[in-house]
């Protein structure tokens, strides 16, 4: 029984310690990095290193042909298509669910959450806090006082004069610590007239976001 309640107890300790490391990663005060680039490097070329090397299998052991010949040089491209495809806003969807819920835990107040392409930007505005997450670096997601911001601004993406005038992009910006970040509101391939109803919804969305952020920022200590 003593033996029994020392290993529970240090599994209980653990867990404590494990939750504290969970909260030091969620509220960390180091540089922001949009891009992890060992995690960049690894989704893109991972696949490719392993369709190679299955290439070569190919080659040197079903120079005839048959199943294993099929299977070598048809599935590993297939795969990595998919990888490529769906992996990364499967693990980017994944990390942010698990970020929201940490937020919660450790009673941050989501008042506004805008999720684009490329980012998910939580405001705290009773706090003073946002917090973040970028698609190329998911496994890292920062909290952060609003008052770190020191410019926030709005680009309608406009381009050409008079009737000839359109976007295909509208976005909100901010820079934190000299790092200038984009939040797109509306993207597309294809180039609008600015009084289209995707660019003025674009716009609407992207001075709502600015609004939020300066006055969380106001807030922030």
């Amino acid at each position: 029984m003593p033996l029994l309640h020392q290993i529970w107890k240090l599994r209980k300790n653990s867990l404590n310690i494990w939750k504290e490391l969970e909260r030091k990663i969620v509220m960390n005060t180091e540089p922001l990095k949009k891009k992890n680039m060992l995690y960049l490097l690894s989704y893109i070329c991972v696949p490719i290193a392993v369709t190679a090397v299955c290439f070569l299998l190919g080659y040197l052991f079903f120079r005839d042909g048959g199943m294993g010949a099929a299977i070598l040089f048809m599935v590993p491209p297939a795969l990595s298509l998919l990888w490529w495809m769906f992996a990364g806003k499967m693990i980017f969807k994944g990390k942010r669910k698990n970020m929201m819920r940490e937020l919660e835990r450790s009673g941050f107040t989501p008042n506004h959450t805008f999720d684009s392409d490329g980012s998910t930007v939580v405001v705290d505005i009773e706090h003073g806090k946002l917090a973040m997450l970028f698609f190329w670096n998911p496994f890292q997601s920062y909290v952060l006082p609003a008052s770190r911001i020191s410019k926030i601004w709005t680009d309608d993406g406009k381009t050409g004069m008079g009737p000839l005038a359109g976007s295909s992009r509208v976005s909100f910006l901010f820079t934190i610590d000299g790092v200038r970040i984009r939040v797109n509101t509306f993207t597309s391939n294809k180039r609008w007239r600015m009084d289209s109803d995707y660019i003025l919804t674009g716009i609407s969305k992207a001075d709502m976001m600015a609004e939020v952020l300066e006055e969380a920022k106001g807030r922030s200590v």
